[in-house]
């Protein structure tokens, strides 16, 4: 199970509320995936919609919601959109991003963990979406974050993990202080989704992935499945790599020849 500030849940898929045809799709998603978290761009939202209009209205009823900060610049941005969301959405969680490039759409690490020091202070739960930075993880834990979300690679790009090595150091420097790493942004189809948690991560969040599928409930399915093939994997333990050939039959006990 995957244990955030307190909060438990059966399944380590996270998904999206965007790009999706239509609202009917994404719910069919959430379904076939069996999420049990969404994140949800604050600055999309339309207030003032209603009926099916309404995304909320399309989103079931019991499922966590995660408003992002996605499409900020700065924490001043990033400070004022999560205070709405606390008003409009009557949640203390957020998913901070303060993007620093408009083109590779890389988070801004400085920003981020100024602007998440302030949340802690103001009671929110905090779960900044970064680069693979260990460094920068090690502060985001140590100013009270109640996760850290890491890219796998740039948002949109299904290029999957690019670098394992670091996912691998992240999980051991944020596992220190007894806290998930949440693998997000990066992931193409079901194969990275199971790299991800053989590496050692406690979540897949995504949405391109699921959203610009051709057939986009079948791949949330294939997704809830590899998600939770990759979390087996990573807690059997894989076998030791080898840079020679070993055999799978045991030779003692071979009859030998004449």
């Amino acid at each position: 199970m995957l244990t955030i500030a307190g909060r438990t849940f059966q399944n380590r898929l996270i998904l999206g509320t965007g790009k999706y045809k239509d609202f009917a799709t994404m719910k069919a998603c959430y379904e076939a995936g069996s999420v049990e978290m969404v994140t949800l761009a604050v600055r999309r939202f339309d207030l003032s919609a209603k009926g099916d209009d309404n995304i909320l209205n399309w989103i079931p009823k019991g499922m966590a919601l995660l408003p992002n900060t996605a499409g900020c610049y700065t924490r001043e941005d990033a400070l004022r959109v999560c205070r709405l969301a606390r008003e409009a959405l009557e949640t203390d969680w957020v998913k901070l991003e303060v993007i620093g490039d408009p083109l590779s759409l890389y988070p801004d690490g400085e920003e981020t963990l100024r602007a998440a020091e302030i949340l802690v202070k103001e009671g929110f739960v905090v779960l900044p979406y970064i680069n693979a930075d260990p460094i920068l993880a090690k502060k985001l834990c140590e100013a009270g974050c109640a996760a850290v979300m890491p890219l796998g690679s740039a948002i949109g790009s299904g290029l999957g993990v690019q670098n394992p090595y670091v996912i691998q150091i992240l999980r051991d420097v944020v596992g220190g202080f007894g806290l998930p790493l949440i693998v997000d942004a990066g992931v193409g189809t079901a194969s990275d989704a199971a790299v991800a948690m053989e590496l050692g991560a406690d979540a897949v969040l995504m949405n391109t992935a699921v959203a610009e599928a051709a057939d986009p409930v079948k791949m949330a399915r294939a997704m809830d499945f590899a998600v939770k093939a990759g979390r087996l994997a990573f807690e059997a333990g894989r076998m030791p790599r080898r840079l020679y050939a070993s055999a799978s039959s045991p030779v003692g006990g071979v009859v030998g020849k004449g």
